[in-house]
């Protein structure tokens, strides 16, 4: 019988493994944010008043931008880092986070913290250490794009240090770190947290021989490349409630591009063996670092829709089969999150059993109330397949067109890559800065704030009104051009 078209699914509630449940199966997931203090530090009213925005449109889950469990290992600056120690005074802004991520209503959204380390992704200059002083990774493996000229590795060069290889004492301390980073999360009242093993990021570079070439107990050999992930899930689920959630985010990107089926078995096959563990409520299909920013898109309008669905559908497809490691554990549930821009990709991800949960996170942005219209679509029984809003974007996306500039430098994929982030950055400032009280008129995104404008205002506060738009552009061209020729 065909199905009829419509997107009720998305609204149905599902239960994780630890027996929390999701009021639906839209996720707001993480996003780079850049509202902490500049080398680090708790949540602030930014954070509050942004994710207050999020809360009143009824989304199943919420994840926060990462959380970095160490102050010395930054991405770019502005993140949010745990406390010093677990005292009242540490925990407040963190509990007042998670208030403004419930909002109102006791059966509100899920609060999830995702923790993270960059590894040897942290940044030369505000990455949280003394400049040209090294990041610890699991070998001295300097990030380096491949095959994108000089001019790119002159950048990755100034950018991001060698890495200083990690003993097994600082493992030990990274362990306690994320555990630490869990006991946090607890204690402030979050439901739980996501340990990010995507993009590159430390936990991910443990798993990658790309960035692993160690000999020991810890080399990304089969029966090794999970060891730390599992030491650090293990310590977590013996140290919170039994109902307290615990997520993963792992990297499919090399399965997207169908060149490597090695690779694309040995991710998989970690998918498996982290669901048999019986310990992960939730794992989310995402992609890409900051040698291949798979996903940091810099083509907006790609013809590729669901960026991951490919590896999400064999995921779900494998945990069918699956024997868990004790009989009383259940199996996690699947986050797809990549294009999913348009009510009908939503309503095929889930028809066509490509996940469980549905990850929205630039669209979030655009379109902070999509689960409200959503609803009111589906209440006012509209005909999906026969509207347009069916197939058309929530929001559009931004034109970033910088094809005049390209055409006359070498490729620099990161750079492309955060010109669109920068965009999306200014934009949660903007979103962040709207007045608590506002529930039904939201900011419009600015389409007219340009890349090299974007890239500016991300990096220097200031608000366009008190400086001609003229000036913003050029101070922006001359600051993004000095930081890939310098």
């Amino acid at each position: 019988m065909e199905e009829t078209a419509g997107i009720s699914g998305v609204f149905s509630p599902i239960k994780l493994p630890c027996g929390r449940s999701l009021r639906n199966r839209l996720v707001k997931v993480a996003m780079y944010q850049h509202l902490a203090d500049f080398l680090g530090g708790p949540p602030n009213q930014l954070h509050f008043s942004l994710y207050s925005k999020w809360a009143q449109f009824d989304w199943g889950m919420i994840v926060t931008g990462n959380v970095q469990v160490s102050k010395t290992h930054l991405t770019l600056g502005r993140d949010v880092c745990l406390p010093r120690d677990l005292s009242k005074e540490r925990l407040l802004p963190f509990e007042q986070w998670v208030t403004s991520i419930r909002g109102s209503g006791e059966s509100g959204a899920l609060a999830i913290m995702q923790l993270s380390h960059a590894g040897r992704q942290s940044t030369n200059f505000v990455g949280g250490r003394f400049p040209f002083k090294s990041p610890l990774a699991p070998s001295p493996i300097r990030v380096k794009a491949k095959n994108c000229g000089w001019l790119s590795d002159a950048f990755h060069t100034l950018v991001f240090q060698t890495p200083r290889q990690m003993s097994l004492s600082d493992i030990d301390d990274v362990v306690e770190a994320f555990v630490k980073g869990a006991r946090v999360a607890s204690e402030s009242g979050f439901d739980g947290i996501q340990l990010h093993a995507a993009h590159g990021y430390l936990l991910a570079q443990f798993v990658s021989p790309t960035s692993n070439e160690r000999t020991d107990e810890y080399s990304a050999h089969p029966e090794n490349a999970l060891r730390l992930l599992r030491r650090i899930v293990s310590a977590i689920r013996a140290t919170v409630a039994k109902t307290f959630v615990i997520g993963i985010k792992i990297n499919a990107a090399d399965y997207v591009d169908h060149n490597e089926l090695d690779i694309a078995d040995r991710v998989l096959n970690h998918f498996q063996a982290i669901a048999r563990w019986g310990e992960i409520d939730f794992i989310e299909v995402s992609g890409g670092d900051y040698e291949k920013p798979d996903f940091m898109p810099t083509k907006i309008k790609s013809p590729r829709q669901a960026l991951f669905a490919h590896f999400s559908k064999a995921a779900m497809d494998a945990l069918a089969s699956l024997e868990l490691e004790s009989p009383s554990a259940s199996l996690p549930l699947v986050l797809l999150t990549g294009g999913l821009r348009t009510a009908e990709l939503l309503h095929t991800a889930l028809v066509s059993k490509h996940a469980h949960l549905l990850g929205i996170g630039r669209a979030s942005i655009l379109c902070p109330d999509l689960p409200r219209l959503l609803k009111e679509r589906e209440l006012a029984g509209t005909q999906l397949s026969l509207d347009a809003s069916w197939s058309t974007p929530f929001r559009p996306d931004p034109n970033l067109d910088l094809s005049r500039i390209w055409n006359f430098l070498p490729t620099i994929p990161i750079v492309g890559a955060g010109i669109n982030m920068a965009w999306y950055v200014v934009t949660i400032r903007q979103l962040a800065a709207l007045p608590s009280s506002i529930r039904e008129t939201l900011l419009e995104p600015d389409y007219t704030l340009g890349p090299l404008e974007a890239v500016f205002r991300m990096w220097v506060w200031v608000d366009r009104l008190f400086v001609p738009r003229t000036i913003f552009v050029l101070s922006g061209m001359s600051l993004w051009l000095f930081s890939v020729i310098r």
